[in-house]
């Protein structure tokens, strides 16, 4: 194990972030990772001078769905111990809280809607002006906007509830496979639909407008993809070039994109086009249902996610095609959605990236529910078997066997919204070198931004390294850990 991945561990990465001012939860292996058959405990104590005045409940649930075990802790002298136990390889998420009370619940998205709109009547009542603004950017959310993305766009994941202390370990995590088979035909369909692709000419429309950064030139851009076009922003680097590019794909919702995100890698030196998950225009946050995860999913033919797919891999034809490309770096990354789609379009694309760099994935496993494993976005109903059987044509686990790529991936212990046990399914089929970043204490991105040091500062390091022409060697520690 690497010293960097000790530093990480060191830190303490097990949430008790809500817990601080009462518990201190000590695991027994500070790198949560366990074999099956092991006993997985937590040592847990009173904070320094806290005196409880009840008792403690926990739950223990395997891949955040099955129930393992339940029980109380009693304080009353001072420590207890937590302990658990899987004989196949899977994901524990344990939550704690006072006996006897339940937890008070997160605001929903209707509510927080509801409290956004009640601010800005508000806020134009105070200053008319602000009204054309919030008319410009209708899903603007003063309340609760973690990351650029409004709660009303996260899509059906649950909205987390607060505990006194969520934690997470993994036992075999390397050895956890998807629910559901890979179809048969999975390879047919795909290399159909890539061969009706290719019929369709690019016909690239760049429009240049005002740089966000010195430095960089910056195109609007749409590309003819199959039934849709490809939306993105492109900013290339003024320095002479050919240069190493880089491909970001975005995170679930319907939103305007923030041109600052690509054009900032420009001026690092990539040759950037950040892509839209939608045809629409890219300053708008309208032009898309917000139920586009919905659309079509009883079929693979008319499944939304079918043209999304279709549109990344258009995106990394056309910018194979640049003659600003060094033709030696070409690096896929996002977070979430992002994530599932950089993921996508490296196993369809076999040898045409040469670094997949992802956090937090959805799309993973989409099965899972039918097994007793809580689900990733977009949560697909699966209950109805139309819905279960198109869904494996586009689940994450059926395009990584094909990744040849060096590959990164952040896994979140107790991520709600895109599952520890979702991601390492779709992980466990690439045979190419692969790094996992596991950060012990982070819930969803959005909303934990600040348990997201792991994946912020590897993914630096490795951005680095290939923007000045080394190579990514992953480092792959839990490949040998039992």
């Amino acid at each position: 194990m690497t010293s960097r991945v000790s530093l990480l561990f060191a830190a303490g990465l097990f949430a008790a972030s809500a817990s601080a001012a009462e518990l201190n939860f000590t695991p027994l292996k500070s790198s949560g990772i366990y074999q099956t058959g092991e006993t997985v405990s937590w040592s847990v104590t009173t904070a320094y001078g806290f005196t409880p005045k009840t008792t403690y409940s926990y739950t223990v649930k395997e891949n955040g769905g099955t129930l393992v075990s339940s029980g109380t802790l009693d304080l009353s002298q001072g420590s207890a111990t937590l302990s658990a136990k899987l004989d196949h390889p899977g994901m524990l998420m344990v939550t704690v809280d006072r006996s006897g009370t339940t937890p008070p619940a997160r605001p929903t998205p209707a509510d927080v809607n509801k409290v956004d709109s009640a601010l800005k009547t508000l806020l134009v009542k105070n200053d008319p002006a602000l009204k054309a603004i919030f008319d410009k950017y209708p899903s603007f959310c003063l309340t609760f906007e973690p990351c650029g993305l409004p709660v009303a766009d996260l899509g059906p994941s649950p909205v987390p509830q607060p505990h006194i202390a969520v934690l997470g370990a993994a036992v075999s995590p390397t050895k956890i496979q998807p629910v559901a088979p890979r179809p048969a035909d999975f390879d047919a369909f795909w290399a159909e639909k890539l061969a009706a692709l290719a019929k369709v000419p690019m016909h690239p429309i760049l429009t240049e407008i005002a740089a966000p950064v010195p430095g960089i030139k910056f195109y609007k851009v749409q590309l003819d993809s199959l039934n849709s076009h490809v939306q993105g922003y492109l900013a290339v680097p003024l320095k002479k070039g050919p240069h190493p590019a880089m491909i970001q794909y975005q995170w679930a919702g319907v939103y305007a994109l923030i041109p600052s995100i690509c054009a900032n890698r420009a001026a690092e030196g990539w040759l950037c086009f950040n892509v839209s998950s939608h045809d629409m225009p890219l300053d708008s946050a309208n032009g898309t249902p917000k139920n586009y995860y919905e659309l079509g999913n009883q079929s693979r033919e008319t499944s939304y996610y079918l043209n999304m797919y279709l549109r990344d891999t258009r995106a990394l034809q056309w910018v194979r095609s640049l003659p600003e490309w060094n033709k030696k770096t070409l690096v896929v990354t996002g977070t979430s959605m992002g994530g599932h789609q950089s993921l996508v379009t490296a196993g369809l694309n076999p040898g045409k990236v040469t670094a997949v760099l992802v956090n937090e994935p959805s799309g993973g496993d989409t099965n899972a529910v039918l097994k007793g494993r809580l689900a990733a976005y977009p949560n697909w109903p699966v209950q109805d078997p139309r819905v279960a059987e198109a869904s494996r044509y586009f689940d994450t686990a059926n395009f990584t066997p094909h990744i040849t790529a060096p590959t990164m991936a952040a896994i979140g212990f107790i991520d709600t919204t895109c599952p520890p046990a979702t991601i390492f399914s779709a992980v466990n089929q690439i045979k190419a070198p692969k790094e996992i970043i596991p950060m012990i204490e982070s819930e969803h991105n959005n909303y934990t931004p600040d348990k997201q040091a792991g994946w912020l500062q590897r993914s630096e390091e490795v951005l680095a390294v290939l923007l000045h022409g080394s190579k990514f060697v992953p480092d792959e520690w839990v490949a040998k850990t039992p």
